[in-house]
């Protein structure tokens, strides 16, 4: 596994500032790693999708990257519903293929499950890795990023997504739940 150690941005002890377009760069500086010429890039709605996009264009790749909806796979769908949930595209045939699957903040592994499951529900891929732009650990099941831009601590009070300007540029967004 690879990461940067320190978050570019990261403060005093108790206040966290993420600087989301440094991290972007070490995520791309780490997809251009991992890809091979034969990977395709699908990203997780929302904040996956949008560095999956914006990857897509930053390394000259043709097409479009895919999108993967964790929505109907959810443990927690009773819940959540469908409200703001993107449907998935894949533009590219999974069957043998190798997906780097991208999201925003890796922290319990419930949404990866999630998304493994449906990108399953699509074919047979040879090999699916995972990089995310933040990891702030908490998991509650076996997954692990095999490339992270940052790895942060967060207590269970907070949330932490990406968010994106109208001009495309990218910050993030941490509440109280």
């Amino acid at each position: 596994m690879s990461s940067a150690t320190t978050p570019p941005g990261a403060t005093r002890p108790g206040h966290l500032t993420l600087d989301a377009e440094a991290l972007y760069a070490e995520l791309l500086r780490g997809v251009r790693m991992l890809r091979e010429s034969d990977t395709y890039l699908a990203g997780i709605a929302s904040g996956g999708a949008w560095l999956a996009e914006r990857l897509q264009k930053d390394l000259g790749l043709p097409g479009q990257a895919g999108v993967l909806s964790s929505a109907m796979h959810r443990d927690d769908f009773s819940q959540r519903g469908l409200a703001s949930s993107a449907q998935t595209t894949l533009p590219f045939d999974v069957n043998g293929a190798d997906i780097l699957v991208l999201d925003d903040v890796l922290y319990t592994g419930r949404t990866i499950r999630a998304v493994l499951n449906e990108l399953f529900d699509y074919g047979r891929p040879a090999r699916v890795r995972l990089a995310v732009l933040v990891d702030r650990g908490g998991r509650e099941l076996p997954v692990a990023a095999e490339f992270a831009a940052a790895r942060v601590a967060l207590p269970p009070t907070q949330s932490l997504a990406l968010a994106r300007s109208e001009a495309g540029a990218f910050h993030f967004d941490v509440k109280e739940v």
